[in-house]
């Protein structure tokens, strides 16, 4: 089969390469899925560049949709040819980069949400949850008011639509490419940048009460602590340097970290309604991969990208 991976470390489009390779068969819990669509994300760089450091070859791909064609034991509640969306396992020698890729978590693919849009949630949607649940955003949150810092990334924007849901007041910080869609859904936009947080205490009449930063690293978790009361009302999910600097909260924090549990399969299904999503930039095929990676390592995808295999 295919597969996405690369044999040392380094910068990924140095080091990733298209491989052919041994099928992979799933163990006893596993199932084995014929992989339509493979989200792409800054982990699979990371990992490249040596995050988790482990034996090589190492494959890249952290989040798939496809139909199961193979089944380990122990497992009941699927069948092949079932349509199934998850997180890929990445301390392998592939991962969901490939024409077949093994899991150890999955979730029905609900009728009427198509592979690439299920491709990519799981990340967008585990992340944001981890958050949210790590800041302490309560599931009955009216009345609160939750800055989301980076809502034009795709956890950020879906931490803004969970947060919605949840009847919290949302402000967010984006630039132009989802700032509309994102008033559209409910939240109140600012821009990103110098000032930002006086734009975030005017809009709000006062310090938020929570703060979640999803947005690159750069300068601005300094920004977001300026709109809370203290920096442990602040949650980052990427610039942990700063946080361990500033008093804020990771998502790797002791007191942060919650079992995903259904979260995707219940997000899988309001995005099947027409009531959650994550946006899909662009898909390449996989031979295209290079163009794919290129873009997202730009900083500016503007969007999940997505490897189409089938």
């Amino acid at each position: 089969m295919r597969t996405l991976r690369f044999h040392e470390y380094g910068s990924p489009l140095d080091v990733v390469r298209l491989d052919e390779t041994e099928t992979p068969a799933p163990g006893p819990g596993q199932i084995r899925i014929a992989v339509q669509a493979c989200g792409l994300n800054p982990a699979d760089w990371a990992l490249c560049d040596g995050l988790f450091a482990d034996t090589l070859p190492r494959g890249i791909g952290l989040e798939v949709s496809g139909t199961v064609d193979a089944i380990g034991s122990d497992v009941t509640g699927v069948e092949v040819g079932d349509p199934v969306l998850g997180p890929a396992p990445f301390q392998g020698s592939t991962a969901g980069a490939s024409d077949h890729a093994v899991l150890d978590r999955w979730f029905t693919r609900p009728p009427g949400l198509a592979p690439i849009a299920a491709a990519a949630l799981p990340m967008a949607v585990e992340t944001a949850h981890h958050g949210l649940a790590g800041l302490g955003v309560p599931e009955s949150a009216d009345g609160i008011t939750v800055f989301v810092n980076g809502a034009g990334t795709t956890v950020g924007y879906a931490a803004v639509q969970m947060a919605l849901q949840r009847g919290a007041r949302v402000i967010a910080s984006a630039g132009t490419t989802y700032a509309d869609a994102l008033r559209a859904l409910g939240a109140q936009v600012i821009a990103y940048g110098e000032g930002m947080a006086e734009r975030v205490l005017e809009l709000a009449g006062g310090r938020v009460e929570l703060a979640l930063d999803t947005a690159p690293v750069s300068n601005c978790l300094p920004e977001v602590v300026r709109a809370v009361g203290k920096p442990a009302d602040v949650l980052t999910v990427s610039d942990f340097a700063a946080a361990h600097e500033l008093g804020v909260r990771t998502q790797f924090s002791e007191n942060a970290i919650h079992d995903p549990g259904h979260i995707l399969g219940d997000y899988a299904q309001l995005a099947a309604e027409g009531k959650f999503t994550v946006p899909v930039a662009r898909s390449f095929p996989l031979e295209d991969w290079r163009a794919a990676a290129e873009l997202s390592l730009s900083g500016r995808p503007r969007g999940k990208l997505i490897l189409r295999l089938a």
